[in-house]
């Protein structure tokens, strides 16, 4: 297969949909002979903030020289975002011949293997080739049954909990912080952000049981500038900076300066220019911190707000967290089967006293907004805010690259 073949099968494998467990993958690194040759492996659990971490963690170890692996989701504009060695994406040259293995490998399978078991296959298998010095890993959810917990780990992070994706983690934040939990393996130091009360008490029961010490990293980082903006970043960057110490990777204040100067990660409130904030807030705890660093940023201005939201996510919630920073949203009809319908966002957002207008595309949605002079915020769905960010940059959406 070449790379756009490889792909459009990946893709394809959508339809088995989330099936949370370990067997597979560990069939398929086995049968790989992924071997991360002592790689220490640092393993990033959570609902909010995981790829900040992750990519500061990153941006710091590479600007101490370290040979590093970086394995996040959902990417934005193109596949290739997931799996990283030294900071670049891996090349259509390696995925093709990597997947074309797979495919083959897997064709007989029963169960067969999801789309996220094999891109963390991938991930491992480019990692090993790559023979990096360390690996970040990002769940892409929960964490005990999640396809990166195949892996030893070095260090455990847990980033704040709250509720998403509760079909699969529970409904209430201790069956949710429980799946989270599930990365802490024996003896395995594990470094925390700070949580609710009844998420902190499950991190320490689990810690305790697997014999291992157990930090909260309550104060945030402020000894260097952090090219992410927000409040929540200095949180996400202490996180970061207490992670690689306890794996004891040896870094200094400088390159954690450099490190933290230079990280780069679309979407997380990001300026694309003087007008326009980009940042993929999916859950009611995300747009809570969206509201605040908003006004952080803009005080009491009001945005014209851009909004997606996919359709198994708390749509009332996130709405009513939104609110408070606009009166006027913009609700576009993206190109994801998986996208709420505007006509029911716009219900929710009529019943907060919020105007609503709908349109057919994204850019429909830019231009009426950008007529209304005001600070826009496109926001909702980080799947959405790649498809914005394509566009704006002028490229195929994610899920178009494998149809050029």
């Amino acid at each position: 297969m070449n790379y756009r073949e490889a792909l459009a099968w990946l893709y394809s494998l959508q339809r088995f949909g989330i099936k949370l467990g370990l067997e597979n993958i560990r069939r398929l690194i086995d049968e790989l002979h992924v071997d991360l040759a002592g790689a220490r492996v640092i393993h990033v659990a959570g609902t909010n903030g995981k790829g900040s971490v992750c990519a500061m963690i990153d941006s710091i170890c590479r600007a101490q020289k370290y040979r590093t692996g970086l394995f996040t989701s959902p990417h934005l504009v193109t596949f290739r975002e997931r799996i990283r060695v030294n900071g670049e994406m891996i090349s259509e040259e390696a995925v093709a011949p990597a997947l074309t293995k797979i495919r083959d490998l897997i064709a007989a399978w029963e169960p067969h293997p999801t789309f996220f078991e094999i891109a963390t296959a991938l991930a491992l298998q480019h990692f090993a080739t790559a023979k990096v010095d360390i690996v970040i890993l990002e769940t892409g959810m929960g964490g005990r049954l999640d396809a990166t917990n195949v892996v030893q780990s070095t260090v455990a992070v847990i980033t704040p909990i709250d509720f998403d994706h509760e079909k699969w983690l529970g409904d209430s934040l201790v069956k949710i912080a429980t799946e989270k939990a599930g990365i802490i393996k024996l003896k395995v130091p594990v470094v925390s952000a700070p949580q609710k009360k009844d998420v902190k008490v499950v991190l320490q029961k689990r810690a305790a049981e697997s014999s291992g010490p157990i930090e909260f990293v309550t104060e945030p980082y402020e000894q260097h500038p952090i090219a992410l903006t927000g409040a929540q970043q200095k949180q996400n960057a202490a996180l970061a900076v207490a992670a690689i110490r306890v794996a004891k990777i040896d870094i200094d204040n400088s390159t954690i300066a450099r490190g933290l100067s230079s990280v780069d990660w679309p979407a997380r409130f990001q300026r694309w220019d003087k007008h326009t904030i980009i940042d993929g807030a999916h859950n009611p705890a995300a747009a809570h911190t969206l509201v605040e660093t908003w006004r952080e940023i803009f005080d009491d201005q009001l945005a014209t707000l851009i909004l997606a939201i996919l359709s198994d996510k708390d749509l009332h919630g996130i709405c009513e967290a939104l609110v408070p920073i606009t009166d006027h949203v913009v609700l576009p009809r993206i190109r994801s089967a998986r996208a709420a319908n505007p006509q029911e966002l716009a219900k929710i957002l009529i019943n907060l006293g919020t105007r609503c207008q709908i349109c057919s595309t994204v850019a429909d949605a830019l231009e009426n907004a950008a007529a209304r002079n005001e600070s826009i915020l496109v926001t909702g769905s980080l799947h959405f805010a790649g498809e914005a960010l394509a566009y704006l940059q002028g490229k195929p959406a994610a899920f178009e690259e494998c149809a050029q």
